[in-house]
């Protein structure tokens, strides 16, 4: 099992409460509370549906809302959002949600549960009632009926909360998204949105330019969140390949000591090879003897192989009438005699959760250690939210682990071509998570005898960092979309991730320039070259700097002598190794403060390039010359694009070497250089018989 990604957090502990009662996160929005649309980008376990209480009690008692409606993806995460005592921790006033307005306490879904949801719905608003939770599906329904009804401004003064505001979507035919345009063109109502992974896995947007700008932003980053935990210093995110079908290489990546969530391939992927309830068998078989079911909780009871020790095992793939007992139970926290959580009690409730399309967003087990997840995704927010069922901070979780097991590339899985391109999913998945995991950067031009710190955390919580020769955005345009899209532009780059950024032959500036230049102009119509530079540089740092930085430290911690090192190294490594104790920002600094970190050295570097290389040390040599055979059959022909990039670098080879690029080197730098000059002249050639007198 090879860790792609692994991040280690300074721990400072900084998310203590304030005398509100407030985390770091929630007193940030809470300065925000008078803006009439608010949009939230935090990650799982942040803290925002408390922060969305705070606000929206504000919004009730001092700035004339009459009701406060939250609508969430699914019953099972209304739980979040129930009557919760805020006053002892200092607020003005608690949450409350009477259970009448709840209409998330019972988890069916039929059409003649959600008729009658609407009705409640409906009889609520011509209540004096503050407080009503419900489901988006209920939300649509409802807000249809008052509408055809009422009219649109029936919501008039009322706070919409859209809890994973990420199923909006800008399309004309998601509903959802339709809704909240009328609500921001009327105007009249308050919105707040709220979501751990705002970029989208496919083209679409969440909100149009226009509607966003409307919206206070407020960002809280994974690191952040990561940095001021008590408990947790770590998260690896790694994958494991096997051979036919994946029973056969679960238990070399399942350990069972640990907290995991298991969730089980897509149906109708290669992957699934049997019925789902056949697969869960499977598992349980694989690691001990089924023995039973416990009665309270309907856990399923299995006697582990290896010492007979009983392992409780939750089957949310099960979609029988038991589900929603199991449910239950791992949403119940054992309390012990002061009312508070029993954490050696609540943490020996279940071992093990195997699931399919639930356990995902909202989905609250602080004692996850490890979210297993078997085949590949696509979704690139999927992928954001099961990693965010392991991120939650606890007493004795020390480390975390995301680990997909996907099948390996080869002719007996399907076309090697698409296997390998599968595999560079799951690369481009991690790549991208590493992006995620780091701090909210923010890039400025650093100029000679700049006086100002390289690196500096200003009171957003950005971490600001100089670079030489910097192209700033030169327009108000490049400027917002620095600030607000680079989430999006950092996914759609690293969802480019093919043979043309990561074969032998490329190119670092290739990726740097070639390729994300034309992400940026896919992505913005209209630009203009110094926009579109700006916002390339600004990708190509975010991208880039990180993996610098490890590698710097690496380099570092190979050149210091064994003395040295055992100062170096943290010794309470929550795995019980040596290692380096080199958290994400001690790196970056160490990193920015040793070098002289200008935009040239950026484009030097392939950010695709070193996550292949990682994950090409699981594969065994005849495997991997496989992959990489079926990458030169992808070979993609020379463009002007890519030979007037590499025009630079040919110029460079023949001052240094004083000879042309030999297109028959062993070198495939070499000899794409070779190809790129050949095109040229050719090139040449050709503009010169055009343009030659007949």
């Amino acid at each position: 099992m090879v860790d792609l990604i692994r991040m280690t957090y300074g721990s400072s502990g900084a998310a203590a409460s304030n005398a509100l009662g407030m985390r770091p996160m929630q007193a940030r929005v809470y300065e925000a509370r008078a803006a009439q649309f608010i949009l939230l980008k935090a990650p799982p376990a942040a803290g925002k549906s408390r922060a969305l209480m705070f606000v929206a009690l504000d919004k009730l008692e001092n700035q004339g809302v009459k009701k406060a409606i939250v609508a969430v993806p699914e019953t099972s995460i209304g739980g979040s959002f129930k009557t919760t005592d805020l006053t002892s921790y200092g607020f003005f006033a608690d949450w409350e949600v009477e259970p009448r307005w709840n209409l998330c306490l019972s988890g069916e879904d039929d059409a003649k549960a959600n008729a009658q949801k609407v009705k409640t719905f409906e009889a609520f608003m011509a209540s004096d009632a503050r407080v009503l939770v419900c489901t988006h599906a209920t939300f649509r329904f409802a807000f249809e009926a008052i509408v055809n009804e009422r009219g649109v401004e029936a919501f008039d003064d009322c706070l919409i909360a859209i809890d994973e505001f990420h199923h909006v979507a800008a399309s004309d035919d998601n509903r959802l998204g339709e809704i909240l345009r009328r609500l921001l063109d009327r105007e009249r109502a308050h919105v707040m949105a709220m979501t751990g992974s705002y970029f989208r896995g496919d083209s679409v947007p969440v909100l149009r330019p226009e509607d966003e700008a409307k919206f206070r932003s407020i960002t809280y980053s994974y690191y952040e969140q990561l940095e001021g935990y008590k408990h947790l210093k770590s998260l690896g995110i790694s994958y494991a390949f096997y051979r036919g079908r994946y029973l056969s290489a679960i238990m070399d990546v399942l350990d069972t000591d640990k907290k995991t969530i298991i969730h089980i391939p897509h149906r109708g992927s290669a992957e699934a090879y049997d019925e789902k309830s056949n697969e869960v068998g499977a598992i349980m078989s694989a690691i001990g003897e089924h023995v039973g079911q416990e009665k309270e909780t309907g856990f399923d009871l299995v006697r582990r192989h290896s010492d007979g020790k009983i392992l409780k095992i939750a089957d949310l793939v099960d979609d029988g009438p038991g589900r929603d007992g199991v449910k239950a139970a791992l949403q119940k926290e054992h309390l012990g005699a002061d009312g508070k959580r029993d954490d050696e009690a609540d943490r020996a409730k279940v071992d093990i959760i195997i699931a399919l399309g639930m356990a995902k967003e909202g989905f609250d087990w602080v004692w996850c250690e490890h979210a297993l997840t078997i085949g590949y995704r696509n979704s690139l927010t999927e992928i954001v939210q099961i990693i965010g069922r392991a991120t939650r901070d606890a007493s004795g979780k020390g480390h975390a682990q995301f680990t997909n097991l996907v099948a390996e590339p080869g002719v007996e899985t399907t076309v090697v071509a698409d296997a390998v391109n599968d595999m560079l999913k799951a690369i481009s998945g991690a790549l991208l998570m590493e992006q995620v995991l780091a701090p909210n950067f923010k890039f400025y031009r650093r100029e000679d005898g700049d006086i100002r710190e390289k690196v500096f955390t200003d009171e957003d919580g950005r971490v600001n960092i100089g670079i030489g020769g910097l192209l700033e955005p030169p327009t108000a345009r490049a400027r917002a979309i620095v600030e607000n899209d680079m989430q999006d532009l950092v996914a759609k780059a690293c969802q480019a991730m093919d043979r043309r950024v990561i074969a032998d032959d490329v190119h670092p500036e290739v990726a740097t320039q070639m390729v994300l230049t034309d992400i940026v102009e896919t992505s913005y119509e209209g630009l203009t070259p110094d926009e579109t530079e700006a916002v390339r540089q600004d990708l190509a740092a975010r991208m880039n700097l990180i993996g610098m930085a490890k590698r710097e430290a690496q380099d570092a911690s190979d050149g210091l002598n064994v003395k040295e090192k055992g100062s170096a190294y943290d010794h309470d490594d929550p795995d019980g190794e040596d290692g380096p104790n080199l958290s994400l920002m001690n790196m970056v600094k160490r990193f920015i403060n040793v070098q002289d970190l200008d935009i040239e050295l950026i484009d030097s570097v392939n950010p695709f390039r070193e996550g292949f290389n990682v994950a090409s040390r699981a594969l065994d040599t005849p495997l991997l010359k496989t992959i990489q055979n079926a990458m030169v059959a992808q070979r993609i022909q020379m463009t002007e694009s890519e030979a007037l990039v590499l025009w630079p670098r040919i110029k460079r080879f023949r001052a240094q070497e004083g000879r042309e690029p030999n297109p028959h080197a062993e070198d495939p730098l070499e000899k794409r250089l070779a190809e790129a000059h050949a095109y040229i002249r050719n090139k040449k050639a050709e503009r010169a018989r055009a343009d030659a007198p007949a």
